[in-house]
């Protein structure tokens, strides 16, 4: 299902033009990203993405691998506009980060199934807990992935209520990594843009 959120080859530039206009777009999508970004607890961080934040995966993506031709670039298309959301939904990228090798090894055995345990809540409302990772498996029962990526659904209730100005509350219940912590006012404001 197309929404109008989703990308297409008109909104993309020519790797010509992306080249000259790169430095200048990074920055403005470095600074998007700043409130679009949720560090739960000491390792865990939940990027979420809306169409600008694809629209800067895609092109450097068709940079670095050199794509110009129309079927490489539907290719790209096709695999990034999922996770844009679709104005009854957050979607993000969460990544499990831990400096050491070895620890994170460790860790990553012990966090198994935390990407089903990651919720937002809608004050008034029941959790809305992650579903992880539709495109494909990334984790098994010995460990779980470093990246996942999830997508919170809202119902009507719930996403009228956020919209209103209702508090945000975003945790994680797996008893190896108990977190939850109230969505600060920018990223709340700039997450809630993803219901226009």
């Amino acid at each position: 299902m197309t929404t109008a959120q989703q990308l297409n080859r008109e909104d993309l530039w020519s790797l010509e033009e992306y080249s000259e206009k790169r430095e200048s777009f990074r920055k403005t999508v470095l600074e998007h990203k700043k409130n679009r970004s949720v560090v739960l607890g000491d390792h865990v961080q939940l990027m979420f993405e809306d169409r600008q934040t694809i629209r800067y995966q895609i092109q450097e993506m068709l940079r670095i691998e050199k794509v110009f031709e129309s079927a490489g670039i539907e290719d790209e298309l096709e695999a990034y506009n999922p996770l844009i959301p679709d104005g009854e939904n957050w979607k993000c990228t969460m990544l499990i980060q831990y400096q050491e090798v070895e620890e994170r090894k460790v860790k990553l055995q012990q966090l198994v199934n935390i990407e089903s345990l990651i919720w937002v809540q809608v004050d008034g409302f029941d959790k809305a807990f992650a579903f992880a990772d539709e495109d494909m498996e990334r984790s098994n029962d010995n460990k779980t992935s470093a990246v996942h990526f999830m997508r919170f659904q809202f119902d009507k209730g719930s996403l009228e209520a956020a919209k209103s100005g209702a508090e945000i509350a975003i945790g994680c219940d797996h008893e190896q990594y108990l977190e939850q912590l109230t969505l600060a006012p920018n990223v709340r404001q700039s997450l809630i843009g993803d219901f226009a």
